[in-house]
């Protein structure tokens, strides 16, 4: 089998998306959904992009949130980068735990981006959602495990 060329497959993703999910591990994990994702497929790998880059801006915004409270909840290193596990906990557990304290249920079929765009409405800026409660539901959340 041929080795995988990571800066070729780097540099055609950047070509094809323009706009990146930033809770694209969360997507292809299936542990949530987003009505405004778009699923690709390069080099036998499925990316997923945004399909719009207004409602991006403040999923990414709530995406850096998540990992600045979620450091002390997961103990992180700021400075290290995050292993899999642990980003997968972030976003799943982040966005189902939103999707609580909207009084939805935090399952599989939350929407990242309708739920970002509540939270805003109803707790204001991203900055004043509810980060303990949601902090809660990261750490409570458990990745599928894998398949032996």
């Amino acid at each position: 089998m041929a080795e995988y060329n990571e800066d070729a497959y780097r540099l055609a993703r950047k070509a094809y998306i323009e706009y990146s999910c930033p809770f694209e591990r969360a997507l292809l994990s299936r542990c949530v959904g987003c009505g405004r994702a778009r699923k690709l497929n390069l080099a036998e790998r499925e990316a997923i992009a945004c399909g719009d880059p207004a409602v991006r801006e403040h999923c990414l915004t709530f995406y850096r949130a998540l990992h600045d409270n979620a450091q002390f909840a997961l103990k992180i290193n700021p400075d290290a980068p995050w292993p899999f596990g642990k980003e997968i906990r972030a976003q799943c557990g982040g966005v189902r735990g939103l999707a609580a304290a909207l009084g939805e249920p935090g399952d599989e079929a939350t929407d990242v981006a309708a739920s970002v765009i509540a939270g805003q409405a109803r707790f204001g800026a991203t900055d004043d959602f509810p980060y303990s409660e949601i902090m809660r539901a990261v750490v409570h959340y458990e990745p599928r495990k894998r398949r032996s």
